[in-house]
């Protein structure tokens, strides 16, 4: 099917959601957090509950979202590529509705072989009006390269070349991928073998937002511990697909003041990196 190239600079939505902190604490379940039983308690109970910040991404990062701008790619290939959120105000823990308006910015060709880049723009707004964050989404499509389109601008974070500041590490449970898809993405390729195996998996993979999730809380955790409302920015490229069952390592470097440079290795493999070119910002 030919890509709806017309879709391209128009806004969609306004896409509303409401939440409760249950809600909060389910996603960061999904993140990871608790899964040894004591660590980021604080983002999963609700005594002095904060919120991970990267929930912000799951205004965009939606199914009914993905349905609705659907500019005729390939289910089966369609890959999260990777974000850029700037969090203006911090999401309160108590519940309320988010109203998100999402821009399709640019659709972006990288060849026949490799696949189209989606470029996404959404804001998000609390019930009173105040624009909470704006969330920079990248997906690929990996069947759906070749079409003649512009190619997408380079945008790299510098990865130091000397040793990491902090590195974390942390084992992803089997059902990371289970946990995470209820809050809201339930695309069949991070729960069906068989749909999974279709296009190229050997099993079902996790969600490009749960790794990130995993960052975001090691970055906090190293940089400015239980202070999360402290995150202003959050950016990262998902570079290769984790399954899993592994356990990862979160590298991270001192680059200013209040800001670090990071990426997420597998702890047994250092030459892999699920995540790369991360940068996060605090105040």
């Amino acid at each position: 099917m030919a890509l709806k190239l017309e879709m391209q600079g128009q806004t969609y939505g306004p896409f509303v959601n409401e939440y409760t902190a249950r809600d909060v604490m389910l996603f960061a379940l999904g993140c990871g957090a608790g899964s040894d039983g004591k660590t980021d308690l604080d983002y999963v109970y609700e005594k002095q509950l904060k919120v991970l910040p990267i929930f912000a991404a799951t205004q965009i990062v939606d199914a009914e979202v993905t349905k609705t701008i659907d500019y005729g790619f390939n289910w089966g290939g369609s890959l999260h590529w990777g974000f850029d959120l700037h969090i203006h105000q911090p999401l309160p823990t108590n519940p309320g509705k988010l109203t998100t308006k999402v821009l399709l910015k640019g659709l972006f060709d990288r060849g026949e072989g490799r696949g189209c880049l989606a470029q996404h723009i959404g804001e998000t707004f609390d019930e009173a009006g105040t624009k909470l964050f704006t969330n920079e989404s990248w997906d690929c499509a990996l069947y759906d390269g070749g079409f003649g389109g512009p190619k997408a601008p380079k945008d790299i974070v510098e990865i130091p070349d000397r040793d990491p500041d902090f590195e974390i590490e942390q084992d992803i449970p089997l059902n990371q991928a289970l946990i995470y898809r209820l809050s809201g993405d339930d695309h069949p390729q991070h729960v069906d073998w068989e749909y999974a195996q279709e296009f190229g998996h050997p099993k079902p993979n996790l969600h490009g937002v749960s790794t990130a999730g995993v960052a975001c809380r090691h970055v906090i955790q190293a940089m400015f511990a239980g202070e999360p409302e402290r995150l202003t920015r959050f950016k990262t490229r998902l570079t290769k697909s984790l399954y899993p069952g592994c356990r990862v390592k979160t590298q991270i470097w001192k680059w200013d003041d209040n800001c670090v440079h990071f990426r997420v290795t597998d702890a047994n493999d250092p030459d892999t990196f699920y995540l790369n070119f991360g940068l996060v910002e605090w105040k």
